[in-house]
C-alpha cells in the first residue's frame, strides 16, 4: 500500500519515507512547477492579499492535507482547517453556514446554524468518507485535553465527489488520515491543487483542487484580514477576469454533459476565515457574499453541485467559552456600517482561491484509467491577454 502525506509547507507534490516519516508513494508523478494566478500577471479585483495570499493569513488558522494515492484507483484525501491553536471546542469560535446549492453531505450544518459556533477543526473530504471522517472528528475532539466530561460534539465535515477519477466506492479515507491531516495542520503557505481533499476532484472541465486566497483591508477600513480555501470540483464555463477561457478552449458543460465527463455532480466547499470581530449573523452575511466569487469564475451552481460557504472568526474578543459562570456575556463585534469592504475581500478572496485550484492542479490519471488533464498555462495567458485580463 502508498499513501503520499503532504504538509501545508512541504514544496513537493508527494514526498517519501526518506524525507517526512511517513508511507510513500509509489506512483508519483513528476515534480511540476505550476504557477498561481499573481505569477502570470492575472490580478483578481483591487484590494491587496495578504503575506501569504491565504487562508493562513488570518492569525491563528492553520491547515493540513492527508493525500491518498495507492494503485491505479485511489485518488483521494483529507483536509483540515483548524481556527485556531488552542482547544476549540472549550473555546468556540462564531460562524455561519450558507448553502448555495445543497446536493451535499455536510455533517454539522444544523447544530452551526441554530447556535452561531464551531467546535471542531472544518475537514473536508470525499462525499463517502464525510461519515468517516465526522466519526474521526469526533475522537479527536474527545482526546484533547480538557475535554474529559464531555458528552456531545458536533462535527463540522464537508466533502465533493471525486468519484471519477477515485474509487470512491472503496471507501478508503479511514480514522487515522482524518487525523493525520489534524496533525500537519500549520501555518505557512498552503499546498495548493491535486492534495488533500482536492486529489481526485476536477472543476469548469479540467483538474481542479484546493486552492486559497486572502485579502488585507487597509488601516483605514479596518485592518482587517480575510482569508478564503476552497476545494473545486464543479461545472460551468470558465472565466478567468473576465476572459472567456472555457468558451475559447472549447469547455462548454452543455457540451460535456453529453458525456462522461460532466462534471454537473461535483460540488464545491468555500471555507471563510476572518479575524474581524463579527457574529454569526454577520458571518453568514459574509459567506453569503463568497458565491460572487463562485460566480464570477463562471459557475451556475448546477443541479447536482453542493455548493457551501462556512465563515468563522478568530477574533478573541468574540469566541464562545464552552463553561461560563454569568448568566450574561458581553462581546465587542463591527458595526454593520463597516461590513461593505469584507463583503468585497471575500468575493475577491474566493474567484482567486479557484483560479489558484486550477491553475496549480496537476494532470491526474485515476480509476478505471480515466484522465483528467491540468489546464494548459500557456493558452490560458494567450487568452488572458487576449481579452485584456491580465494587467500590462
Amino acid at each position: 500500500m502508498a499513501v503520499g502525506i503532504i504538509g501545508p509547507t512541504v514544496k513537493l507534490l508527494f514526498v517519501t519515507a526518506a524525507n517526512c516519516g511517513g508511507a510513500h508513494t509509489e506512483n508519483a508523478p513528476p515534480t511540476e512547477h505550476r504557477p498561481r494566478a499573481r505569477e502570470i500577471g492575472i490580478t483578481v479585483g483591487v484590494l491587496p492579499p495578504g503575506p501569504l495570499n491565504a487562508i493562513t493569513d488570518v492569525p491563528g488558522v492553520r491547515v493540513g492535507h492527508r493525500t491518498i494515492v495507492e494503485g491505479e484507483a485511489i485518488r483521494t484525501g483529507v483536509t483540515a482547517i483548524v481556527p485556531h491553536p488552542g482547544n476549540v471546542f472549550q473555546s468556540k469560535v462564531p460562524a455561519a453556514i450558507v448553502v448555495g446549492n445543497g446536493f451535499g453531505k455536510l455533517v454539522g450544518s444544523t447544530q452551526v446554524e441554530e447556535l452561531g459556533a464551531l467546535e471542531t477543526p472544518v475537514v473536508l473530504t470525499n462525499t463517502l468518507s464525510v461519515f468517516m471522517a465526522a466519526d474521526a472528528v469526533v475522537a479527536y475532539t474527545l482526546a484533547l485535553a480538557g475535554n474529559e466530561d464531555v458528552r456531545s460534539v458536533n462535527p463540522v465535515v464537508g466533502e465533493t465527489n471525486d468519484g471519477w477519477l477515485n474509487d470512491i466506492r472503496a471507501r478508503r479515507v479511514g480514522r487515522e488520515d482524518v487525523l493525520a491531516a489534524i496533525a500537519a495542520a500549520a501555518d505557512g503557505p498552503v499546498e495548493e491543487g491535486s492534495v488533500g481533499a482536492g486529489t481526485g476532484t476536477r472543476c469548469l472541465g479540467w483538474k481542479g483542487g484546493i486552492g486559497t486566497s486572502s485579502r488585507q483591508l487597509p488601516e483605514g477600513l479596518g485592518g482587517h484580514t480575510v482569508g478564503v480555501l476552497t476545494q473545486t470540483n464543479f461545472g460551468g464555463i470558465l472565466t478567468v477576469n473576465g476572459a472567456p477561457v472555457g468558451r475559447e478552449l472549447g469547455r462548454c458543460f452543455l457540451q460535456e454533459f453529453k458525456d462522461e465527463r460532466a462534471d454537473d455532480n461535483g460540488s464545491c466547499m468555500l471555507v471563510v476565515a476572518t479575524d474581524t470581530p463579527l457574529d454569526a449573523r454577520q458571518l453568514r452575511r459574509l459567506a453569503k457574499r463568497a458565491f460572487l466569487g463562485l460566480a464570477a469564475v463562471g459557475a451556475p451552481m448546477t443541479h447536482g453541485s453542493g455548493d457551501y460557504a462556512i465563515a468563522f472568526s478568530t477574533a478573541a474578543a468574540v469566541r464562545v467559552p464552552h463553561h461560563h459562570s454569568g448568566g450574561t456575556e458581553t462581546r465587542t463585534t463591527l458595526r454593520d456600517e463597516a461590513l461593505s469592504p469584507l463583503f468585497q475581500a471575500v468575493r475577491e478572496a474566493t474567484e482567486e482561491a479557484i483560479l489558484n485550484s486550477l491553475l496549480k492542479a496537476t494532470t491526474v490519471t485515476g480509476f478505471q484509467g480515466r484522465k483528467c488533464e491540468a489546464i494548459p498555462v500557456d493558452r490560458l495567458i494567450e487568452i488572458c491577454k487576449q481579452y485584456g485580463a491580465i494587467r500590462p
